[in-house]
């Protein structure tokens, strides 16, 4: 097996960080976007991805596969059903950081390896090992403990990590490339996109025209802020092993964590941070057991379902 260049583990690792620095970032490009609600810059980051997505497959001639894509009714279906899904976890997600919500939009993408892992076990009848087992069940604990905490179960981290486990076990069996995988998403969602937001301008709900060129130019930028971490995350996943990318996934709700208590000053009472921490704990014992995994003989699954799952995800969503 031929070995790679010196220098393409650093560019792989330079460009994981990037992705997911990005994502980890992103709750403070979508309060730029206000007056704009929630459904309008979800309806704007639709029309604008396409039309980043299909400036850039022109460039690339890479297009054999829509033809193909169109000639498999099922894996369109597929292909549809993941637009769906990921439309509810992005306009949740704007809603959440637009709403005040960045702290509990983070534990959604904590606790989405632990629901992975538990769909892959009720949905594709996968065996877990027993640190996995120990793992999931602690992570049901934190969330018993931020229910009470919250008085009310934790529905945006929920909506969040199981709508995104459900995206990546949808897309693990449509197999296209990211940028492939946008464009065939946001092509879904983009007459219904426009459909809403010619809508809304008709009866004077839209703010692309009324609030200035800058307002303007940054609801464009949502095709550049989705499409962006993706073209980084494409060239980190072919350049370093998928275990490092499983631990690089945590970058993103680490930052966005991070920035909804010191940047955005949410609240954290003791309960919260207890609920975390056991969250932490949960992801702490399945970091531990992919690590012993991957280590021992390839004579069994060497990483688990969730990192497969998670370093195949393309959008991020958030």
């Amino acid at each position: 097996m031929a070995e790679k260049p010196k220098g393409e583990g650093r560019t792989g690792l330079l460009n994981g960080f990037a992705a997911y620095g990005m994502w980890g970032l992103v709750p403070l490009f979508w309060p730029l976007l206000k007056p704009a609600g929630a459904m309008e810059i979800l309806a704007h980051r639709m029309v604008w991805s396409l039309l980043l997505v299909a400036v850039a497959l022109l460039v690339m001639r890479r297009w054999a596969w829509a033809g193909e894509l169109l000639r498999q009714p099922r894996k369109l279906a597929l292909v549809t059903v993941a637009a769906a899904v990921i439309t509810v976890n992005w306009g949740i997600y704007i809603w959440a950081v637009n709403s005040g919500h960045v702290v509990e939009a983070s534990l959604g993408y904590f606790i989405n390896p632990l629901v992975t892992i538990a769909m892959g076990v009720l949905l594709l009848k996968e065996r877990l090992r027993p640190l996995q087992w120990v793992a999931v069940g602690v992570g049901f604990a934190a969330v018993i403990v931020l229910t009470i905490g919250y008085g009310r179960p934790p529905w945006v981290s929920l909506c969040l990590a199981f709508s995104f486990a459900t995206y990546g076990l949808v897309k693990k069996k449509v197999s296209l490339g990211g940028i492939e995988s946008l464009a065939a998403e946001t092509a879904v969602q983009f007459l219904p996109a426009l459909a809403y937001l010619l809508w809304l301008s008709k009866h004077g709900g839209s703010t692309f025209a009324t609030e200035g060129a800058g307002h303007a130019a940054l609801l464009a930028a949502t095709g550049v802020v989705t499409a962006l971490p993706l073209v980084c995350f494409g060239a980190a996943a072919i350049r370093v092993p998928l275990s490092t990318l499983g631990l690089l996934q945590y970058l993103a709700p680490v930052f966005q964590f991070l920035l909804g208590i010191l940047y955005f000053h949410e609240a954290m009472p003791a309960e919260r941070w207890a609920g975390f921490a056991l969250v932490w704990l949960a992801l702490i014992l399945l970091t531990g057991d992919a690590w012993r995994s991957v280590r021992r003989p390839r004579t069994r699954i060497s990483v688990p379902e969730a990192s497969r799952v998670e370093a195949a995800r393309v959008d991020a969503d958030v």
